[in-house]
């Protein structure tokens, strides 16, 4: 009983904490650019840090199937990682310095559906009957508000005063908004983290072939980070000549590096694949709303961020849609499982059937005995 209830809600806990880190890398992320920190260099020092972090997990779980990576598998995990490490990255972390956390969380939600979309066009998804049809309506949603969010902003939501108090958060992000006053920074934010989505959609499919060849997820992404840092170091040292800007000491900027390499890229990882293992990615999928909420109360608490209606608007939009899509991502799950149900039957029938080839009709009991008995003599 006590195994049955464990099984049933450790995975809902630990989603709700992966939520939670994403939300956190957000919001760190957002405080340790906005403090003068290039996003090419907290990226590189994140994913030399999750590959610090994952190599030792690597070598005690996964060692005995190195032998296994050849020249073939290295190339496919260098692609998954120039595409989802560094290029999403780039594209997802720029995006946040010119956009807000609450807008970079509610555009992340089209993933499901940018996914979907790619799936579709290479004919790896299915399109046809309701569950395409809502599919495929369920896209246009996100899509739409997606574009709601980026291009209108309406009037500003009346919310109480924050009763978090931080002085250096005030100063740091009023600071930040100074410097990038203006519609055309939050458009420009929000065009680069739907460009990160493409790319973590791209990723997915790609994903897909490596695990099947090579399925050690320890490994596998210790490597993506160890050559998404070289590229992010090679980035932000052709974005950033100034040897000061990769300078760490006891700020923001060493809690920020430390968080996203350690909580974002290595827990938060680890714990994703253990509920995609346990529930499917359909069950995975179903808590991203909630990290919008999470930034949206954390955002508004600490950062002080402003809320605006189009935001509001369009993030509901964003959440109707994705549901329609795990909804019909869900009728396709059903669907398969009654078939192989079905085959698995059908399968028995004709084993039962063929017993006897003479008659179509299984042998009398009698003559199934004595069988048998001829054959334990012959067997003596």
């Amino acid at each position: 009983m006590e195994a049955s209830i464990v099984s049933t809600y450790l995975p809902l806990l630990a989603m709700v904490l992966v939520q939670l880190g994403l939300a956190g890398l957000n919001v760190m992320s957002k405080l340790t650019m906005a403090s003068g920190m290039s996003p090419y260099v907290l990226l590189a020092y994140r994913n030399f840090i999750a590959a610090a972090f994952l190599a030792p997990i690597a070598f005690l779980v996964e060692r005995k199937t190195w032998r296994a990576i050849s020249k073939k598998i290295l190339f496919q995990i260098f692609i998954c990682s120039s595409i989802g490490a560094t290029l999403n990255q780039v594209l997802y972390f720029v995006g946040l310095k010119y956009s807000s956390p609450t807008v970079a969380s509610a555009l992340n939600n089209t993933l499901p559906a940018v996914t979907f979309l790619l799936a579709a066009l290479l004919k790896m998804e299915p399109v046809a009957g309701r569950a395409g049809r809502a599919k495929v309506a369920g896209t246009a949603l996100c899509v739409a508000g997606s574009m709601l969010m980026t291009f209108y902003r309406g009037p500003l939501v009346r919310t109480l005063a924050s009763p978090v108090h931080w002085p250096y958060v005030q100063g740091t992000m009023a600071a930040e908004a100074a410097a990038h006053a203006g519609g055309h920074a939050v458009v420009l934010g929000a065009v680069l983290v739907i460009g990160s989505n493409v790319a973590w959609a791209i990723w997915f499919i790609i994903q897909k072939n490596l695990s099947k060849s090579f399925a050690c997820p320890y490994t596998s992404t210790a490597l993506m980070a160890l050559i998404a840092s070289v590229q992010c170091a090679a980035i932000a040292g052709a974005a950033e000549r100034r040897l000061s800007a990769w300078e760490l000491g006891l700020d923001i900027r060493l809690v920020g590096a430390l968080y996203a390499g350690i909580v974002a890229s290595g827990m938060v990882c680890t714990v994703l694949s253990w509920c995609i293992q346990e529930r499917g990615p359909v069950f995975v999928s179903m808590f991203s709303p909630l990290m919008l909420i999470v930034v949206a109360v954390v955002g508004w608490g600490i950062l002080g961020e402003k809320i605006h209606v189009g935001s509001v608007i369009g993030a509901v939009i964003i959440v109707v849609g994705l549901y329609t899509v795990l909804w019909g991502k869900g009728r396709d799950l059903d669907g398969a499982a009654v078939a192989i149900a079905s085959l698995a039957g059908d399968e028995e029938m004709n084993g039962v059937v063929g017993a006897d080839d003479t008659t179509g009709r299984a042998p009398p009991v009698g003559q199934t005995r004595h069988d048998s008995s001829d054959q334990q003599k012959v067997a003596a």
